[in-house]
This record gives C-alpha cells, structure tokens and sequence, in this order.
C-alpha cells in the first residue's frame, strides 16, 4: 500500500490496448508514413475540448503550483477534526481534477508527434508537478491510519459528507502495515520522478530514436517499416516478406539490446525498491495489494493457462498444415489462412458494425458510443512519429480520448471497439460516483473493452455464412483468445521471472532478459514452432513491461468479460443491467468485489477455466472448417 490514493489513478491516464503488434495498411504500404497535417480534421481527436491554447494549460498548471504548498498545511491537521479531513480532501480534489488534465493533454499532444520538443518539456514539468503534489501529501497516509476506526464511525456520524471517503479510509487502514513513518512516505514520493525514468526513456528510444529499415513486399515495392505496419507484412503470403518484415523489425531493436537492458533493469530494480521498502514479500505481492487482490489469482492464472499449451500447440499445427508448411516460424502466426477472405475494412465501416454489434446494451449505451465517434475522442490514424500502439486516456474535466494507429483491417476494427469500450467504462463511472471513486482499478479496466470485442465477434459470426469466411472469423476468435489471454499470460510469466531474478540477485543483462523470454516462449509453444533467434529480444519491444505486473490483468479481464457477455447475448434476466452498473461502479469498491456483482468470481480458476475450454471449442471448429473447406 503506498501514500498514492485514488488521486492518483487520475493522474496514471492511458489504458492500454492488449495488442502488441496493430496492422498496417495494405493500400498505405507503398507511401512514406503520412504527416499529421495530411489527416482531415474529422479523424483527429480534438484536444481544444480540454485546453483551448496552451496558455491556458498553462494557467491550470499555475493554478496546481499555488495551491500545493497549501495541502501542507493540513498536516498534523487531519487526525485531530473531520472538519479539517473533509478540506483536505476537497482540496485534494480541487488540484487533481486540473493536474488529471494538464497531464493529459500533454501526453497527448506530445504523443501526436513525439518529435515535438515543446510537449516533451511540458511533459516533463508533469511529471515534476506530480512528483511535488505526491511529496505534499506524503504526510497524509501515516497520519490518516494513526487514528482508530471507531474513531473514523463517530466523524462520520459528526460529519456525513465525510461519509462519502469511508471506503477510501477503510482501504488506506488495510495498508498500515506497508505504510511508512511521514519522513519515510517523503523519500518514497520523491523517488516518483527516478522510478518513472527508465519508461520514459524507453518510450523515447523505441518510438523517435530507432529507425526501421524498408524491405521488399512481394510485389518488390519498397515498403518502410513501422511498428503500425509490420502486422499487415506479417500477413503477406509471401514467407520471405513475412521473415523480412519480422526479421528487420527484430534487427532494429536488437542493436540497441544493451541500452534496453539497462532501462529494464532500472525498472524492475525501482519494483523491487519499493516493495522492500514497503515490507512487501515480493514485487508480485506490493504490485496486487494495491487492488487487494491475493497473489493466488495470479499464480493461479498462470498455471490453469499453461494447463491448455497443448491446445495452442494443436492450433499452430492446423495452421502449418493449412498454410502448406512443412515447419512453421513465430512470424508465420497472422498471415490469414485463406487470402482471399481477408477484408480492407475503412475506418467508418468499422464504426457503423461496432455501432451495430452494441445494441444488445440498449439505446443510452449506444447514444454515448456515437456521441464518442464523432465528437473529437478519436485520433484515428498513423503519421510520422505518432506514438505507437492504442490507448483509450481516463480524464475526468472533459470526455474521454482515444488514441488509434488505424489502417483499415478487421485487427484494428477490433481495437477500436477494445478502446471505444474503454472510453464507454471512463463515461459511466464519471457520471455514476463522485470524483474520489470516479476511475477504476486496471484490474477491472480491461473487462469493457473485451467485452466489446465479444459482442463484435458475436455480431460478426452470426452474419456470415460462408464457411470459407466463417472460418477466418474462428481463426480471429481464437487470436483474440491468444492474444490476449495465453500470449498476456506468457508476457506475465515471463515478467514474473524477471521479477524474482532480479529479487535473487540475478543481473538482468541482455543475455540473461533474451535468455528468460526464449525459455519462456518454449515453455508455451514447445515443439510447434521454429525457434528464431531473434524472437528471443523481443522484451525490449513490450512496453507493458514498463507497468508494473500489467499484463495478467488484461488475461483475467478478458476471462471475465467472455462470462458476462454471454449472459448478455444470451439476454439472461438482469444481465445488461449488471454490466451497465459495473460499468457504472468505478473504484467504489474493491474490483474483486466489482466483479463478483456482475456474476464472475475471479478468485477462482472458473473463469478461466471456462475460456480456455472455449479455445478448445474454437480450434476443434477451426478443425472441421479445414476439413470442410478441403484446406486440411
């Protein structure tokens, strides 16, 4: 438990999409990638709704460096009068409203076009400002769990709008063990800036330093390289554009490996410093009390997927054998089985199905969803520099944004609707709970936008007839499976591995971080595949790693968004209005709990369980598809 309260999930703004790799754009693959100014306005998101000029984000940001020195104040304060708790709060409130959206415009408008060194600075003096607003208060938890609970009952009797904190209070008293002395919580907050150095350093590395080469397509095109594109080269039928693209991009990485090494190491070593300093018993231990979420789910997680390895073997061997391989390559994974299926998808298609596929949640859902589409949430596709990736932004001053790397594939269709469902999760929870309950823990964020994703998939399949197509949307069910539980649970292994390396001593070098990711990648796909060298460096390309014990939640929330959107499609009785209310439920209470309303117990392997017998399912169809359409 540390001194950083629900504050400051506003200020850890980007949700993250499950995607690794996005597509590229297959009739984009010939151009240079374009500039922002040659995107019409209508497909970028509008950042005005939130700062009209930047000399008004400086204003906010002027306004937060006056009244921090206030919050000092109250120290000694707070434990003695709920008068002075219930100020400190609302003070509390007052600033991190405004520091949620300087911060998020200038991580936006730096990620636009990280070239741009004005927002590299004002990102920069956020990351100050947050550091001084964490310093300000780092007095607040010790004093706060010095005072008894029933000491806590009367204030609220004494003070009702005091009431509204009683779950905030009641968390902070769990962690007294992991609370330190005030002069200790001090140190701890002024660390905040030197923990967060090795992302941001790697951020910049990965996105405007590295430089990736062009290849060959298989029309002998030239075509330059990008982290948005590669996925649409890796979908060539062409196995040397497909080794190519996988091998340069890899290539283009790894002549960094030992800058990359470095950066890690300082990122698990800050995970370690602070769950030591804490009396955490491990990093995996500090990282899930936040939420109080037992080390078992996650461990648990992990064994019941690596139960099903058999599974994800049996499926890469339909596909060697249907793509006519005698062995097959990790960069093999994606080219569809059948070309002739796969479909341009422009971005206002893609829009109009995931508007369709929505209606089972009714017509407010839908409302706001549309609302979002067109009103300026959305920065849709990629140009120069432009951060890599997706990412739906939590503010709270303003509706929620979202950033895409679109290129018109049904893979980035997807995406859109994990993000737009991200963004829909944000727009409940602002209007249902007050500021201090108003975001949601990422152990949960993750459950809306597959969520999304399962009502596409499932608007999707009941459409098509085709047997031939059918069995590239199977194909895609069951990617989105691997993607986003068996490949997020083999990142979260191998973070693990890292993590307890690193507690034992183990120097995280280069050769060491290859030589875990490579053990790691056999323990999954075994005998398969073909090993190449290079997949062994593909941690310096996860920038998940960079968040803390991440990955897992993006498995266990996709385990229980399959359970509830079944009952939703299924129009079991109070289904919709569960989910709507978790949608609605922000951090109001613990996400385990949150969970358990909307009928899904993730303290047990159930859910789990039940997904990736899914998967089995899935690959058995995908079996007598082959079989059907005589690809097998």
């Amino acid at each position: 438990m540390s001194t950083r309260h629900k504050w400051f999930m506003w200020c850890v703004l980007a949700v993250a999409a499950a995607a690794v790799l996005l597509p590229g754009a297959a009739s984009a693959q010939t151009q240079a990638v374009r500039e922002r100014s040659e995107i019409p306005d209508q497909y970028k998101w509008d950042l005005s709704h939130m700062y009209a000029s930047d000399e008004a984000w400086e204003a906010d940001v002027k306004f937060i460096e006056g009244k921090i020195p206030e919050l000092r104040t109250y120290e000694g304060r707070i434990s003695r009068s709920p008068d002075d708790l219930l100020k400190f709060y609302q003070l509390v409130e007052e600033i991190a409203k405004k520091l949620n959206s300087c911060e998020a415009f200038a991580v936006m408008a730096y990620d636009q076009d990280t070239r741009n060194q004005k927002y590299t600075g004002y990102k920069g003096r956020m990351a100050m400002l947050g550091a001084q607003f964490g310093e300000a208060v780092s007095w607040f938890s010790p004093e706060l769990v010095s005072v008894p609970a029933e000491t806590f009952e009367a204030w609220y009797q004494a003070k009702p709008a005091l009431a509204v904190y009683r779950h905030d209070i009641a968390d902070a008293l769990r962690g007294k063990a992991h609370t330190l002395s005030p002069g200790e919580e001090r140190i701890m907050a002024l660390t905040a800036n030197v923990g967060a150095a090795p992302g941001n350093a790697r951020t910049a590395l990965c996105n405007t330093d590295i430089k990736f080469p062009s290849i060959k397509d298989e029309n002998g095109n030239e075509v330059e390289l990008s982290e948005g594109r590669v996925a649409m080269l890796l979908e060539s039928p062409d196995a040397r554009v497909r080794r190519d693209a996988a091998m340069s991009l890899l290539n283009s990485y790894i002549q960094y490996q030992n800058t990359a090494a470095a950066l890690m190491d300082g990122n698990i070593a800050g995970d370690v410093f602070s769950a030591r300093a804490r009396n955490y018993n491990s990093s995996l231990h500090a990282a899930l009390d936040g939420d109080n979420i037992d080390t078992t789910v996650y461990l648990n997680l992990l064994a019941t997927v690596k139960k099903y390895t058999g599974t994800l073997q049996r499926y890469i061997t339909l596909r060697r054998r249907a793509l006519g391989l005698d062995s097959i390559h990790l960069y093999d994974m994606i080219t569809p089985l059948i070309p002739e299926t796969r479909v341009t998808v422009p971005y206002d298609d893609a829009v109009a199905t995931i508007e369709a596929a929505s209606a089972p949640l009714g017509t407010e859902y839908l409302k706001a969803m549309k609302e979002g589409f067109a009103g300026g949430w959305v920065d849709v596709y990629e140009t120069k520099n432009k951060r890599s990736g997706a990412y739906s932004m939590v503010t709270y001053q303003t509706h929620p944004y979202m950033l895409l790397n679109y290129n018109d594939t049904q893979d980035d269709m997807f995406a859109v609707a994990h993000e737009m469902g991200h963004c829909m999760n944000t727009w409940h929870s602002k209007r249902a709970q007050p500021f201090v309950y108003a975001t949601y823990s990422y152990f949960n964020a993750e459950v809306a936008s597959t969520f999304n994703e399962a009502l596409l998939m499932d608007h999707l399949l009941k459409k098509e007839k085709d047997p031939k197509k059918k069995l590239a949307l199977v194909n895609q069910y069951i990617d989105n499976i691997r993607g986003t539980v068996v490949t997020q649970v083999m990142f979260a292994d191998y973070e693990l591995r890292i993590h307890r390396a690193a507690e034992a001593g183990v120097p995280l070098t280069s050769e060491n971080l290859t030589a875990m990711y490579d053990s790691t990648l056999r323990d999954f796909y075994g005998d398969a595949v073909v090993y190449d060298e290079q997949y062994g460096s593909t941690w310096i390309r996860i920038p998940h790693f960079y968040r803390n014990f991440y990955v897992y939640k993006y498995a266990t929330s996709y385990c229980a968004s399959q359970a509830i959107s079944q009952a939703v499609l299924k129009k079991e009785k109070g289904a919709k209005e569960r989910f709507i209310e978790f949608l609605s439920a922000g951090s109001s209470d613990y996400p385990i709990n949150i969970l358990k309303k909307a009928g899904v117990d993730m303290t047990t392997p159930a859910p789990v369980e039940a997904t990736m017998q899914k998967l089995t399912e899935l690959v058995d169809e995908m079996e007598r598809l082959l079989k059907q359409t005589k690809r097998i």
